[in-house]
């Protein structure tokens, strides 16, 4: 895939299709309890609308746990695979946001479910959802994996795998992988890169053991970075130092920013 030229010439892209995993709490802005800020969404937007203008291919996975969150009181006592199924189906709705909001800056998308919802959304096929791609359309999985027991962090995992992507962009509220909650620790330092199995070995929660395992056996790297800086996905797109890398080179140690 050619990048596309502009005044300064043309945008060299270090990852050209990528698979972008996006929290549903993130959606909640900084101060709904649950629910969807229209203004996180607007910026999300032009976010990746920017990233499509570079060249790049740009495929989502979006939590529900925004959703969730307004019917956490009434699970008591539900079995997990109901609960799950119902978490399915928030991940519908902030999708449906996701593509409104895209659409109203002029980008084509296509919602793709792992439940079948011929009404609101195309049912997931890898194929299509890798030719929609090659067109220049964002495409928004939603449903996580279509099954209980697995999070939307595993689903995106596969999903990245699937469409063969090149690397898996986890967007979060902090600007990577610390040593500790940098939210919680003020001398919580953050690693430029770190090797996968530290960061099982720290317990860094960085994504969950199915989805690092995933990505452990096809070598698929992983970036941590904060989707709330204006312009941090494109830099990151063009091979500037964003967030941290999760890799699975043995000989590389870890790197953390210097003090």
């Amino acid at each position: 895939m050619n990048s596309p030229s502009t005044d300064d010439g043309p945008s060299e892209l270090q990852y050209e299709r990528v698979l972008l995993k996006l929290s549903g709490e993130a959606l909640l802005g900084g101060e709904r309890e649950f629910g969807i800020d229209e203004n996180v969404l607007r910026a999300y937007a032009e976010e990746v609308r920017k990233a499509v203008e570079l060249g790049a291919e740009v495929a989502i996975v979006i939590g529900g746990g925004n959703i969730f969150r307004g019917v956490e009181n009434a699970m008591e006592g539900m079995t997990r695979a109901h609960a799950d199924y119902m978490g399915m189906l928030a991940t519908m709705i902030n999708g449906m946001a996701l593509q409104d909001a895209f659409e109203q800056v002029d980008l084509v998308t296509r919602l793709q479910s792992s439940i079948k919802m011929e009404e609101i959304a195309e049912p997931f096929i890898r194929r299509r959802a890798i030719r929609h791609l090659e067109k220049g359309r964002v495409v928004i999985f939603g449903a996580g994996t279509g099954n209980p027991y697995f999070t939307t962090d595993t689903a995106a995992a596969l999903r990245g795998l699937e469409i063969d992507a090149d690397v898996i962009l986890k967007g979060t509220r902090v600007d990577g992988v610390f040593t500790a909650d940098p939210e919680e620790d003020d001398t919580a330092e953050r690693f430029l890169r770190i090797h996968g199995q530290e960061v099982i070995q720290r317990n860094l929660q960085v994504m969950d053991m199915t989805a690092l395992t995933l990505c452990q056996e096809s070598e698929m790297p992983l970036i941590v970075f904060n989707m709330g800086k204006a312009g941090n996905l494109s830099r990151l797109l063009t091979g500037e130092t964003v967030g941290t890398r999760v890799h699975w080179d043995e000989t590389k140690t870890a790197e953390r920013v210097p003090a």
